[in-house]
């Protein structure tokens, strides 16, 4: 009788002959033929073979197909020369109206039935090897993957660590959104925002939505306290473009906005349907404080923690709350009375394990900038003032809170094209989403749904940032040399 470490030195044949002889004492084949694929077999009824096998294919993680054999063969001459599948096992497992029979150490006795039966030889990706059962050791060598492009090169990526999560990209993709981090970065507007960036935040944010489910975007800030309506043109145009990529991706996304602003913000999402920005309309939410328990409450079904009705919150170019409580434009001048407290929801999701927060903005006094508020005290005008104290789990800013927008929406573009991305959300589950690939592209912004929808929001009366303007711009820079040059340059790099 031979034992396991005598064994191991052996090649794939000559351990398949020991075993046919039944001349081996061991229970399973952990350890053993080093170096070459081992695969798990199963031994089905010809009627069962078709279905099984779209099984497979439809989970080619867990079930990666090797081989499928006609009814009756023994052999499998892809993964071996000389094998009978009817011996060349340790054991078999009999099952019979779905119950096990017990171990058989040969099938040699079934040869009659097994004429109308079909073999599928399936990799073992889970290290099965450790079963004692229908375990086949192959000719083939495994031999070290060959990386032909960055497409293939995976990164591991830390979304958070608490709780501990993860997620898996390729590195093209993952170099392709460091470079719209990199583009949305400029500071066209000379207001030092490049002493407020973080490096990485933009992959972060776009992977934690990417695993979401359902999504609350807020935005809105009324820095022309002396107009109707006060809100400026920044932070609409990104949201928008957030929720359009979200529901293409087939995301649940809800809109939360001042109650004083409903009607506006109505306004805006129509103009956005018409235009073709959004398949259809985006719920419009508004949040009021009534008790200590209102954001919970908000947030979850019932107020209860576990049953959160969003896992991500994004705000984008939305008045934030500073340290006194107050809400400041960059100039300095408080306008919480055209404010409702949504920085309570931010407050509440940090408290409530599953949400996740992302702030996007330009200047450190938007929702969610409180994680950058060392900087923007040191580094932005007024900043000792008007800094949000309010942070969220990443930080994405840009020259101009709308590029910022603009980028998640092609950020999460490249990662639902990501072939690794792709598997690794679904567990390798399933069929691949790249046939969606169409509908994706159509959800990314272009220069002439934005420039239709910059129009729109001029006829509504909502001005630019700066300026106070009704014109062709956004935070006092022309749409057509600077907006439109942006958003030319992000499809670029999408596209490339």
């Amino acid at each position: 009788m031979l034992w396991m470490g005598s064994l191991k030195s052996l090649l794939p044949h000559a351990q398949r002959r020991i075993i046919c002889c039944n001349r081996v004492h061991i229970s399973n084949i952990s350890g053993m033929a080093k170096g070459y694929k081992q695969t798990n077999v199963l031994i089905l009824h010809k009627s069962l073979a078709d279905d099984f096998e779209k099984f497979c294919h439809a989970n080619s993680g867990p079930l990666p197909l090797l081989y499928r054999s006609k009814p009756g063969e023994w052999k499998c001459p892809s993964l071996s020369s000389d094998p009978d599948i009817r011996t060349d096992c340790l054991q078999y497992r009999k099952y019979e109206y779905g119950a096990s029979t017990g171990p058989l150490k040969s099938l040699k006795d079934y040869s009659e039935q097994l004429k109308d039966m079909v073999a599928f030889y399936l990799g073992s990706p889970l290290a099965f090897t450790h079963y004692s059962g229908c375990t086949f050791m192959t000719d083939l060598k495994n031999d070290s993957a060959t990386l032909r492009s960055s497409r293939e090169v995976p990164q591991v990526h830390c979304i958070s660590k608490d709780p501990l999560h993860y997620s898996m990209v390729s590195a093209e993709a993952a170099k392709k959104i460091k470079t719209l981090e990199s583009l949305i970065g400029t500071d066209p507007g000379d207001r030092g925002i490049g002493s407020l960036l973080c490096p990485g935040e933009l992959l972060k944010a776009c992977l934690s939505l990417s695993h979401s489910r359902s999504v609350l975007i807020t935005t809105g800030f009324p820095t022309h306290f002396n107009y109707e309506p006060p809100e400026e043109n920044d932070g609409p145009p990104g949201a928008l473009a957030i929720a359009a990529m979200l529901q293409a991706l087939e995301k649940d996304v809800a809109i939360v906005t001042d109650q004083r602003a409903m009607d506006l913000n109505k306004k805006i999402i129509e103009e956005a349907v018409q235009i073709g920005i959004l398949k259809e309309p985006v719920p419009l939410l508004s949040y009021q404080r009534e008790s200590a328990n209102s954001a919970l409450k908000f947030l979850c079904e019932n107020g209860n923690p576990g049953r959160p009705r969003f896992d991500h919150l994004i705000a984008i170019e939305r008045a934030g709350m500073a340290a006194d409580g107050n809400y400041y434009n960059a100039r300095k001048v408080n306008v919480k009375h055209l404010v409702d407290p949504i920085d309570e929801l931010f407050l509440a999701a940090q408290t409530i394990p599953g949400i996740t927060t992302t702030g996007v903005g330009d200047g450190g006094n938007e929702l969610g900038m409180g994680k950058v508020k060392d900087a923007v005290k040191k580094h932005i005008k007024n900043g000792d003032v008007i800094a949000c104290d309010v942070e969220a789990d990443f930080a994405v800013v840009a020259g101009v809170s709308n590029w910022g927008g603009y980028a998640i929406a092609c950020a999460l573009y490249i990662l639902s094209t990501c072939e690794i991305h792709d598997r690794y959300l679904r567990r390798a589950v399933g069929f691949s989403q790249s046939p969606k690939k169409t509908v994706w592209l159509s959800a990314l912004p272009s220069v002439t749904k934005e420039e239709k929808l910059l129009k729109a929001l001029v006829q509504l009366g909502v001005r630019s940032g700066k300026s106070a303007s009704l014109e062709m711009e956004v935070d006092a820079l022309p749409f057509y040399s600077t907006h439109s040059l942006m958003i030319e340059n992000l499809l670029q790099e999408v596209q490339h």
